[in-house]
């Protein structure tokens, strides 16, 4: 309960801040934003710097990453196999262990199955469908290096974003803008740009570790983590280069964003995701501070909330601390899932007309809407929710450049594909299930569909 004394003073406007407390908020947070949502420009790629980062560590290490992926993969499957065992022991009371091992029997299956994989892939035995360069090569040998090195390197400097007061000052500047269109809170601003500008998965893991806080409610975190984890920059010019429109980039990316946004606004409202219960995860404490008191301004409560926060901090120890916490269990409960799942999808999308067929419904509304070549277009339309690449790897023969730039501009748009940004959804604390990403993917295709369409007419 707040006291009478801390009541009187809130109905005060503050006094000036110290420069100290200010620059403990500055420092910090400015640096996570120039790290995670600046985008810039380096060698031909325009991105944020913890992609380029991340991108020359994994060149230096190419060759071991590979390898400590299967050996990371193998530890989580042994560690939960472990944990059935020992149940009633001191280790498996230690919150840690708990934390990384202690999973339900579903999802200690999934991790079996991605440890199958990962092993017959690395020695490349067993059924070719499993490890050839489609399928689960591709997921070992490109993707999960990537998201290894991703991992650790945001699990360690997320903290700058989120631990120094940059959502609360966000979250009082913002919450007028962000609850209106998107039906959600003023710090979700910043997890919105870290993901939309920077890299779909670090707004999937910012989004879980905000929502296991108490930051935000089931309906909220489910709305961030399916609306607004796009791929990068740099990666949405590599899917329109593949067919052979990369002289259209920033048409291309402008239509993709005008698609999000819309699709942004739309989403929240119906279900599944408007079904979502606004209620906080079972355990964490609820943080509700969006609220301007009488007497302050937005500007001056969000820079007293944001110094309060930094003045909190405590300290490096703590930061690296929580950062080796927070970069194990991304790779010990991710990873794995995005193995099995990725791997499960996409070898369905390359040795089975499963996604085929599903796309065939598809084929009368791209004849409607005029789309050339609609037949082999639609094709492409449901084969994305297996990997986001393959709509344009079907399109590249494709002579219509309209419908080329329809393929590539939905396959951006339509963001939750199985093997990254689904996996990672079904593997991280988020309230969001198979079903969920299912019905959001169709939805999302058909609320973008006809917008991409629209802008493509005008185009070509």
């Amino acid at each position: 309960m707040t006291s009478n004394h801390d009541s009187a003073s809130l109905q005060t406007p503050p006094s000036r801040l110290s420069a100290s407390a200010v620059l403990s908020f500055l420092i910090p947070s400015i640096l996570g934003l120039l790290l995670f949502v600046v985008p810039v420009s380096w060698d031909g790629e325009v991105t944020v710097p913890i992609a380029f980062l991340a991108k020359y560590i994994q060149q230096v290490c190419e060759g071991i990453l590979a390898p400590a992926t299967v050996m990371l993969i193998s530890l989580a499957w042994l560690g939960s196999l472990i944990n059935i065992g020992i149940r009633s022991s001191r280790l498996a009371h230690h919150h840690l262990w708990r934390t990384l091992f202690n999973v339900t029997p579903f999802w200690f299956g999934v991790r079996t199955l991605g440890f199958v994989f990962a092993i017959l892939t690395y020695w490349k035995i067993g059924p070719e469908w499993i490890w050839s360069a489609d399928t689960g090569g591709m997921l070992l040998n490109s993707l999960l290096p990537g998201l290894f090195v991703v991992f650790m390197l945001a699990g360690l400097l997320l903290p700058l974003l989120v631990d120094f007061g940059l959502l609360e000052f966000a979250g009082m500047l913002m919450s007028k803008v962000m609850r209106p269109l998107f039906t959600l809170p003023g710090r979700s601003s910043i997890n919105c740009m870290a993901s939309w500008l920077g890299d779909g998965t670090i707004g999937v893991m910012m989004t879980s570790k905000q929502y296991e806080s108490g930051h935000y409610t089931q309906r909220e975190a489910a709305v961030i983590g399916t609306t607004f984890t796009a791929v990068s920059i740099t990666f949405s010019f590599i899917v329109l280069s593949n067919v052979h429109l990369g002289h259209m980039f920033l048409p291309f990316y402008a239509t993709v964003t005008f698609a999000g946004m819309i699709a942004a606004i739309i989403m929240p409202r119906i279900p599944p995701l408007s079904r979502k219960p606004n209620t906080y995860e079972p355990g964490a404490v609820a943080v509700t501070e969006e609220i301007v008191p009488p007497g302050w301004t937005s500007w001056r409560w969000g820079l007293h909330q944001a110094a309060a926060k930094a003045k909190s901090h405590e300290g490096f120890r703590s930061f690296f601390h929580n950062g080796g916490k927070n970069i194990l269990d991304l790779w010990v409960g991710v990873i794995p899932v995005v193995m099995a799942i990725g791997t499960t999808a996409v070898a369905l999308a390359t040795h089975t007309p499963l996604f085929e067929w599903l796309g065939k419904p598809f084929l009368p509304i791209l004849n409607v809407l005029g789309v050339p070549e609609a037949e082999a277009a639609a094709q492409t339309v449901m084969v994305g929710f297996a990997d986001m690449f393959l709509p344009t790897v079907l399109a590249s023969g494709i002579e219509s450049e309209l419908t080329r730039f329809v393929v590539a501009a939905l396959s951006v748009t339509q963001l939750i594909y199985m093997s990254e940004v689904g996996g990672l959804l079904l593997g991280s604390k988020l309230p969001v299930h198979m079903k969920d990403l299912i019905l959001i993917f169709i939805l999302r295709t058909m609320i973008t569909l006809p917008i991409i369409v629209g802008i493509a007419h005008l185009l070509f």
